[in-house]
């Protein structure tokens, strides 16, 4: 049975983006993106949203080829560029094409099948209302929460209000030289 492994940035107060949508106040680091690396090693496939995955693939693809390119950079491009991605969006014009596949409904149904078919453990990124569908129905296995320390005061949050209640237990923590803290939970539920 595949793992499903949830890796969201957040601020202080538990935003994943600012009230524009964007994530320009968390600052990235080196160390950080080498430890994410690490973490999704173990994982073959990205889910996402189709707003990130618009965001990934506008650079990642090229990013190892790009001048000054650091090790991690180059590193995470390789492995991005080996994934496939299943990306969940409610425009029906795409059609799956390369490594990618595109998901307009029964997402609960789509992600159960592929939990249970044998491979390499499945990654989300940041794209709360998929991690929070998934959630809703307990097929999150792993929790990476990245805390920045910025406070946004507003925006698109982790977990929507009346997001059914879930029991987690913290076995994981570290710390990032930009002030960032990631905290990794399994559920108990």
């Amino acid at each position: 049975m595949r793992k499903i492994i949830w890796i969201a940035h957040t601020s202080l107060d538990g935003y994943v983006a600012n009230k524009a949508g964007k994530l320009d106040d968390f600052e990235s680091g080196e160390d950080n993106l080498d430890f994410v690396g690490e973490v999704c090693r173990e994982a073959g496939t990205i889910l996402s949203g189709r707003i990130t995955y618009e965001l990934l693939h506008s650079f990642w693809p090229d990013a190892g080829k790009l001048p000054g390119a650091t090790r991690a950079k180059k590193k995470y491009s390789d492995w991005y560029n080996g994934t496939t991605k299943i990306v969940v969006t409610r425009t029906p014009a795409e059609l799956s094409k390369d490594n990618t596949c595109f998901v307009h409904d029964n997402l609960v149904q789509y992600i159960r099948q592929a939990k249970g078919q044998k491979g390499s453990s499945i990654v989300i990124f940041g794209s709360a209302s998929v991690g929070g569908q998934l959630m809703e129905h307990n097929l999150i296995d792993v929790y990476w929460i990245f805390v920045n320390p910025v406070i946004f005061g507003s925006g698109v949050p982790l977990f929507k209000n009346g997001a059914n209640r879930r029991k987690l237990r913290l076995i994981e923590t570290r710390r990032f030289a930009n002030g960032e803290a990631a905290l990794k939970y399994v559920s108990e539920n």
